[in-house]
């Protein structure tokens, strides 16, 4: 757990700053603690938030793409691959600059060049920007969404400490993993995350008023 936990706190270091990684590390760390004092030898639930809660806050936006395709590994792979010179074309979808789909409401892709990548070099300098009043991107329901479900997964986590014993450890368990079902981008992701979220009420419910028992 300890690497494990190490090794995603660096990756949300250069995802955005040493503070994002500090909020990452601190809330692992009060799972793991309570833990280790309501079930011991157990370490279940602090895997599964480190993983879920690492998925949160790395999520996927316009500066992480940029900084993944400029941080030189891009190159370095298709220089392993390919010899000679690249074409490269790169399928996107802008928010700001895509028009939507008349018939599905969604966002169409264009083809772009390879004078993308100075571009992407430039945008990703810029993620200090991510979730300000000046970041260009952050005021869609998108994005705003997906900072919202940092907090509400950390207040989700909150509420299974308060609550966790022995007896509901697996369901606790099952909580804390639900976010890793939030895969995809835009309107397949959106409905993932309804899903998730459903399940979440549900299982939030049995959660905090657990079955009596029959032997009682």
């Amino acid at each position: 757990l300890d690497e494990a936990v190490e090794r995603r706190a660096a990756d949300l270091a250069a995802y955005q700053n040493a503070a994002w990684a500090g909020r990452y590390r601190a809330l692992v760390e009060r799972v793991r603690a309570a833990e280790r004092a309501r079930t011991p030898g157990r370490e279940e639930l602090a895997q599964a938030v480190a993983r879920a809660l690492h998925k949160l806050m790395a999520y996927k936006d316009e500066y992480e793409t940029a900084r993944l395709f400029a941080d030189g590994r891009f190159r370095r792979r298709l220089a392993e691959r390919f010899a000679g010179p690249v074409a490269l074309r790169f399928s996107l979808a802008p928010p700001l600059l895509a028009r939507r789909d008349p018939r599905t409401g969604q966002l169409r892709k264009r083809l772009y060049g390879g004078w993308m990548l100075p571009a992407f070099r430039l945008l990703a300098a810029l993620k200090g920007l991510r979730g300000t009043a000046f970041d260009p991107f952050g005021h869609t329901a998108e994005r705003r969404r997906e900072r919202a479900l940092i907090g509400e997964y950390e207040a989700t986590v909150e509420a299974l400490l308060a609550g966790l014993a022995a007896g509901n450890h697996a369901q606790a368990v099952e909580i804390a993993e639900l976010p890793l079902a939030m895969r995809g981008f835009g309107h397949v992701k959106t409905a993932n995350v309804r899903r998730a979220k459903e399940r979440e009420a549900r299982l939030l419910a049995a959660f905090r008023s657990p079955a009596p028992d029959p032997a009682e």
